[in-house]
């Protein structure tokens, strides 16, 4: 077992396996600095051959990833590195999902928790997907703040659920118990909360068990597809909201309101209703 230090991120590694713990809290909202340590772990595994599954969970049992830090718009250096940093054709929200879309490795995410916005987006990305189906929630919370998901989420939903459900998915913008999400597709299958660790271990074991070559077979004759033209067209949607006064004054009140506290990302959902209203 080898383990390696970074300040979002948890990570240790064992019989092929490579296990990401995602730690920011309190509520482990994807920040900057997370997504700067997922570039840098996932770019030094990508030519591991020692590493063939990643396993992605939250540290805290509420929250996988609560969704995009709504601070991150505010800090103009840091956006500007991870945009460089990005794949043409991509903004810093997608690039997070390109990564794990384009990893050789299995990428595979355990569920525990919830996971809006970002974070949803984040496990609609991952090869698959995992969750406690007394406790994981799933939803696409932009709408109730005035925009759309920017971070691969329509693309990603439309590709796993199909048009109609992703529509409802993004303008309802509910919190999905994992059932559902997994009867739409969203993710592969929900797993009794107290079983979700053992599953995925013993599948991602599975995996990394395989002969020589079966992965990087598999991954070629599976490839994601090419979302270029659709990240475009999402990036278009969401600019042109993000900068409007409605918007802005949403996202003014969030946080004084309890957004990315605990009590208020429990029930975000109602929460940012009131604040519209």
């Amino acid at each position: 077992m080898t383990e390696q230090p970074y300040s979002t991120l948890h990570v240790s590694t064992d019989q092929g396996v490579a296990r990401v713990v995602l730690h920011n809290p309190p509520v482990n909202v994807l920040g900057a600095t997370m997504m700067r340590e997922l570039r840098t772990l996932l770019d030094g595994l990508r030519d591991d051959p020692s590493v063939r599954v990643i396993v992605f969970a939250g540290a805290d049992p509420e929250f996988f990833l609560a969704h995009v830090d709504m601070l991150i718009l505010e800090d103009a250096d840091a956006l500007d590195a991870l945009a460089e940093a990005a794949p043409a054709g991509v903004n810093v929200f997608q690039a997070v999902g390109e990564l794990l879309r384009h990893q050789p490795q299995v990428t595979i995410v355990e569920l525990a928790g919830k996971a809006r916005g970002g974070g949803a987006e984040f496990v609609a990305a991952a090869d698959m997907a995992f969750a406690a189906a007394e406790t994981a929630g799933l939803g696409q919370i932009e709408a109730l703040m005035g925009i759309v998901p920017g971070g691969g989420g329509t693309q990603y939903l439309r590709e796993r659920v199909g048009r109609n459900r992703a529509l409802e998915i993004v303008l309802a913008a509910d919190l999905f118990d994992a059932q559902t999400a997994a009867a739409y597709g969203w993710i592969n299958r929900a797993v009794p909360a107290a079983e979700l660790r053992g599953f995925v271990d013993r599948i991602a074991r599975n995996i990394a068990a395989l002969p020589d070559g079966v992965i990087a077979a598999v991954k070629q004759a599976l490839p994601a597809d090419d979302l270029t033209a659709g990240y475009l067209r999402e990036h278009d949607a969401w600019a042109s909201q993000v900068e409007s006064p409605a918007v802005q004054k949403l996202m003014a009140a969030a946080l004084p309101n309890g957004v990315q506290t605990r009590d208020g990302e429990r029930d975000l959902e109602t929460l940012m209703r009131t604040i519209a209203r």
